[in-house]
């Protein structure tokens, strides 16, 4: 598990996908989490802004499970 760090209280998802080198660019984040391969602690979300905050578990299909640390 990849730890991913953020210096907020939050990231959206989409910032966050883009924030661990899966994608280069938000747009083809974007067509990650619509093709519903994303799950955020175990439940798939389809939703671009939901909120990452430290602790959370987001897993994605063929690129692995990253960790959420944040302030």
């Amino acid at each position: 598990m990849k730890e991913i760090k953020f210096n907020t209280d939050f990231i959206k998802l989409q910032q966050f996908i883009k924030l661990s080198g899966i994608v280069g660019q938000g747009s083809d984040a974007k067509i990650l989490i619509l093709d519903g391969i994303v799950k955020v602690n175990g439940i798939v979300c389809t939703e671009r802004g939901k909120k990452i905050r430290d602790g959370d578990i987001i897993e994605i299909e063929q690129f692995g499970t990253f960790k959420a640390i944040g302030e």
